[in-house]
């Protein structure tokens, strides 16, 4: 089984040597120096074009800003034109993520605000969006911030929302991807083939394919994924 490597890009500076150097799927972003935000319209359109001729996937990061992943009423309205302004420059999908505070230092998933922002990737609902090619969704390292038993009720709710995958470090993300292992394991072993647990934070093009097959997984991420 090969080995889908996605690399995360900031703008398009690395995406032509990304691909050449064997990645997979491009998880297209701006600002990584905060985690990453929404790129611009245009940057979308080079990726796309530059990336279909190499069949290559591009995801679109939707993300208003830096910070925490509690977002404003307004702030949802930017993501949901964010998606459709990605969907419609042809992407084969989008990345987000949305919690909400639940009480002191907790966090849970903001089923609200995430099921509105995967039915704008879908199709669903009325206007224009509907004409335009449903597309996948990851739900990024937004998990991170819950605990072990909101994550697997993230897990059931997002699965129920058709959300393709999470992609999560497993851990703090200040432990390396080793420590998170297990972690890891316990939940691709809970989402049981519903939607795909895709790795990433700490693994590169040197442990790539060791932390792939010490998990099961076919699908890795990162920003040094592959060798440039």
């Amino acid at each position: 089984m090969s080995l889908l490597k996605e690399f995360c890009a900031e703008n398009m500076t690395l995406v032509p040597d990304a691909i050449a150097a064997g990645a997979g799927r491009i998880e297209l972003c701006d600002n990584l120096a905060v985690g990453g935000t929404s790129p611009s319209i245009g940057v979308i359109r080079s990726a796309v074009a530059y990336a279909k001729e190499r069949d290559v996937a591009i995801m679109a990061m939707a993300r208003p800003r830096g910070g925490d992943f509690a977002y404003s009423e307004a702030e949802l309205a930017i993501m949901l034109d964010d998606i459709a302004w990605a969907r419609s420059s042809g992407v084969t999908g989008v990345v987000f993520g949305c919690t909400r505070a639940a009480g002191p230092e907790k966090n849970v998933l903001d089923e609200e605000f995430t099921k509105q922002l995967v039915e704008a990737a879908k199709g669903a609902g009325s206007g224009p969006a509907r004409d335009m090619a449903a597309v996948q969704v990851t739900f990024h390292m937004a998990f991170d911030v819950l605990d072990a038993d909101e994550q697997l009720k993230a897990i059931d709710t997002l699965a129920s929302l058709g959300v393709e995958r999470i992609l999560t470090h497993g851990g703090p993300a200040q432990l390396p991807i080793e420590d998170n292992l297990e972690h890891l394991r316990e939940l691709i072993a809970y989402a049981n083939g519903r939607l795909t647990i895709l790795p990433g934070g700490g693994i590169n093009w040197k442990n790539a394919e060791s932390v792939a097959a010490s998990l099961g997984v076919s699908e890795v991420h990162g920003t040094k994924i592959v060798q440039l």
